[in-house]
């Protein structure tokens, strides 16, 4: 299948970033897609440039509350009445990230934004997807979701190793159900996350990294697949590997 028309798609981070991308992207091949994230005015924005095409619904929530990602999944039901794909993006991190620096309230915004709050979508998703026998899920974790190293700091570490593991147990348990999961860890992307590092880099740096729109086009890909397959696991990175230019600058 190359065309989503008539599927809906509930992107989480949908603000800024891949998700925004995402959401542009399965618009464009013709999903209704419903924006999550904590403000609406950037949510909002990205409705305006979709909405002059396609078909979009602007739904705010924390998803670090458990209530209102439930109250988003009810009011998917009650206005569209079926879910198809889910996007589950939204992430966070904080500058304090390194084990010198962190206590109990920086663990919590960390597990919180990066693996509770996707756990929560995913109990939202599952009983549509099990209703349809059909549904793919969509989880961004990172490269720090299979490697471990310094950058990223331990917390987030964690977390984006449990989206991996919540991903393929999800594709153990609901194949029967004909739900797919895909764990995307990409590499260093150019997003606003970026801003949130110990030491942000430049926009020349920046322009090496993998964008956000090459993040949504891998998305719609996924997306487009058909029923019978699923894409378990998937990488993208910078052909400029900042930690490979490092390794090599070392070994000489």
């Amino acid at each position: 299948m190359t065309n989503l028309a008539g599927k809906i798609a509930w992107v989480t981070g949908a603000g800024s970033g891949i998700g925004e991308a995402a959401a542009l992207s399965l618009a464009e091949a013709g999903a209704t897609v419903v924006l999550t994230g904590r403000r609406r005015e950037p949510l909002e924005d990205v409705a305006r440039r979709i909405n002059q095409n396609g078909t979009s619904h602007v739904q705010p929530a924390d998803l670090t509350d458990a209530a209102q990602v439930q109250r988003v999944g009810e009011q998917i039901r009650a206005s569209l009445g079926r879910l198809d794909i889910l996007v589950n993006n939204a992430g966070v991190n904080i500058v304090e990230r390194h084990w010198a620096q962190l206590t109990p309230d920086r663990i919590d915004t960390l597990l919180q934004g990066n693996l509770a709050g996707a756990l929560y979508c995913v109990t939202v998703a599952l009983p549509f997807m099990r209703e349809q026998k059909d549904g793919l899920m969509i989880h961004t974790a990172s490269m720090a979701g299979r490697f471990i190293g310094g950058l990223s700091g331990p917390i987030y570490t964690v977390a984006k190793h449990g989206i991996v593991a919540m991903s393929h147990s999800l594709n153990m348990a609901e194949c029967i159900h004909g739900i797919r999961s895909t764990v995307f860890l990409p590499g260093e992307v150019a997003t606003p996350i970026l801003d949130k590092r110990p030491n942000p880099v430049g926009p020349e740096v920046r322009a090496r990294m993998v964008q956000p729109a090459e993040c949504g086009d891998l998305i719609r890909y996924i997306a487009c697949l058909p029923r019978h397959v699923v894409m378990n696991e998937v990488h993208l990175s910078p052909t400029w590997n900042r930690g490979y230019v490092a390794a090599l600058e070392r070994a000489i």
